[in-house]
């Protein structure tokens, strides 16, 4: 049973989404917030490999439309800064990329699961899936720093030293 809330159905939820990569193709990773789901808001930050900028994107993406569908979201209304997946997921562009089209296709076949809209928004307006997307990136490439070298001898002075050795 679904019940009405202010302007929206409890199983309608809103999704910002944003992929990114250091270097165009780089280490990439996403960021997927989702509001409105019974237990709050969503936050997924992961890191998907080394990607060119849009392939984050569409992956970005994918993650909402999965995790709507998991929630058994009956409604996705998406904000995205990208404006190439913004305008080929509404039409008004072509996806001629063959990186980007099996991408593209599984997103057009997963949206059709819903009441789905998308919209481009400033990247100001998507800061926090931004944030999410940039720790997930920072996180793996961090130089983690390595356990000091570790000797089979303990340390010098727990060494006994032999009676027989003059000094």
């Amino acid at each position: 049973m679904l019940m009405r809330t202010e302007k929206r159905w409890m199983s309608d939820l809103v999704a910002y989404v944003d992929g990114g990569s250091l270097g165009n193709p780089g280490p990439s990773g996403i960021g997927v917030v989702i509001e409105g789901s019974d237990g709050g808001t969503i936050r997924i930050a992961r890191w998907i490999g080394r990607q060119d900028n849009n392939v984050a994107e569409y992956v970005a993406l994918l993650e909402a439309l999965q995790c709507a569908r998991t929630l058994k979201a009956t409604a996705l209304h998406v904000y995205s800064d990208s404006q190439v997946v913004v305008r080929q997921m509404q039409g008004k562009y072509a996806c001629r990329s063959s990186r980007l089209y099996s991408l593209h296709w599984i997103c057009r076949k997963l949206a059709r699961s819903f009441k789905f809209s998308i919209t481009h928004v400033p990247r100001e307006r998507n800061a926090e899936a931004n944030h999410l997307a940039n720790s997930a990136v920072r996180e793996q490439i961090s130089p983690r720093r390595p356990a000091p070298p570790r000797s089979i001898f303990p340390t010098p002075w727990a060494i006994p030293c032999p009676r027989n050795i003059s000094r």
